[in-house]
């Protein structure tokens, strides 16, 4: 399922964290996008509470700031799939990824009829284990992983028979190279990915350490 951002808005903190505020002046209606926030196969993360707001309210606050229309998922593709307007799909566990980092990679699909993946590069260490043996350390360089957001560009939309499972975004990114040209964009670091709460206290503290805005609340 997809959620609708409730009907107030969160402080300018984390909102303004993400980048300037319903900037729908400077989007180009040609690239006006379709978003939805899926949150099935997440067990209760989209719901926790970052700065006191849900995950989920927080990437669906992103997707409007970055001028793309919120569908729910209960609403008919076929009814959509005519419209000729990309599809972005935003991981609620990528809570903080800047409205601005979202119209970039939905201007990059539509300019090179691409689907554009946010990723990170990997930091962590990886091994090589063979028949349980831990092994050789495997160089990173060129090794991503998957955050958010995934842009399908109108071709590909027009191609779907129904939305696309995006429990795990990686396997639809997976599904979605074998039959499209799929190109990676380097996500910012407040774009990163929290799957417990752990990673959860660690973007609080990145989102901490980022200069706020000036001026009152909204």
């Amino acid at each position: 399922m997809t959620a609708k951002p409730p009907g107030r808005a969160p402080s300018r903190g984390l909102r303004g964290l993400m980048g300037p505020v319903n900037p729908h002046e400077s989007s180009d209606d040609r690239a006006r996008a379709m978003g939805q926030v899926p949150t099935t196969g997440r067990g209760s993360m989209p719901y926790a509470l970052l700065d006191g707001e849900p995950l989920v309210a927080l990437a669906s606050f992103a997707l409007e700031d970055a001028g793309v229309e919120l569908v729910e998922f209960h609403v008919d593709l076929t009814r959509l799939r005519d419209r000729d307007r990309p599809l972005v799909v935003h991981d609620p566990l990528c809570p903080l990824t800047p409205p601005g980092f979202i119209r970039e990679a939905v201007d990059l699909a539509v300019a090179e009829d691409a689907v554009v993946v946010g990723v990170h590069p990997v930091t962590d260490t990886i091994k090589r284990v063979d028949h349980g043996v831990v092994g050789d350390t495997v160089d990173r360089e060129g090794l991503w992983t998957v955050t958010s957001p995934v842009v399908l560009p109108a071709s590909v939309v027009t191609r779907l028979d129904g939305w696309p499972d995006a429990d795990d975004v990686a396997s639809l990114v997976a599904r979605l190279r074998e039959t499209a040209v799929v190109r990676f964009l380097e996500a910012p670091p407040l774009g990163r990915r929290v799957d417990d709460e752990s990673s959860l206290v660690l973007l609080g503290a990145l989102a901490a350490e980022q200069p706020r805005p000036a001026g009152p609340d909204r």
